[in-house]
């Protein structure tokens, strides 16, 4: 039935944490309102950067704004890095491929990030498409990341043959705004309630469960 796979990146085919919370972490810092507890700083991982940076700290879109060039000065150099692939993951895209399914990845982080970070981890070949956010802040929402990634693949006229795989219910809800179901990993940086809120097509645990999933 599907033909193509989205994957979300942080949460999904990353454990990118230590590098968002930490940059995070800086900005806040800069701006006068430090924070000590890294986990609570998670919930950046995954939405548009500007967005969180203003619920979170109820900041104005300007102040926002610097948080996000703040963010940037530490996670462009050092926080990139402080990142792995999930074990499993690179077997499951060869998989995936070997069995025939297009894979993409359509993530809220800026584009030029995501390749940079998929070109180090040697996993850029599996990829027919790689889509994200422009740095400018446009194209953050997942929604709207999903529809550049169907215009790229010329899938816009066969959602039905198009599945999101993600960690957040951000995923779940652009996927679902842009006519695409869901599957939706528990081992990412979703918690179990708002998951299971978002009602995915499927919630599995781990990489393998998303093999076995497709095949």
């Amino acid at each position: 039935m599907y033909k193509v796979i989205l994957f979300d990146l942080d949460g999904t085919l990353t454990e990118s944490g230590e590098g968002i919370t930490k940059s995070v972490q800086y900005a806040l810092e800069k701006l006068g309102k430090p924070e000590d507890d890294l986990k609570k700083l998670e919930v950046f991982v995954g939405p548009p950067l500007l967005q969180q940076f203003m619920e979170y700290a109820g900041l104005d879109e300007k102040t926002g704004i610097k948080a996000v060039e703040y963010y940037r000065e530490r996670y462009a150099t050092v926080g990139i890095f402080e990142n792995q692939p999930y074990p499993g993951v690179e077997e499951m895209l060869d998989t995936l491929c070997q069995k025939g399914y297009t894979l993409a990845v359509a993530s809220s982080k800026p584009e030029y990030f995501v390749k940079k970070i998929l070109d180090h981890f040697g996993l850029t070949r599996y990829f027919s498409e790689i889509v994200g956010s422009e740095m400018s802040g446009k194209r953050t929402g997942k929604a709207e990341v999903i529809e550049e990634v169907l215009n790229r693949l010329n899938m816009q006229e066969h959602r039905d043959e198009v599945i999101m795989v993600g960690d957040k219910e951000h995923d779940v809800l652009g996927a679902r705004k842009a006519g695409l179901e869901c599957v939706a990993v528990a081992y990412g940086y979703g918690t179990e309630q708002e998951l299971k809120q978002a009602q995915p097509l499927k919630i599995v645990d781990s990489v393998q469960g998303i093999v076995d999933f497709f095949c």
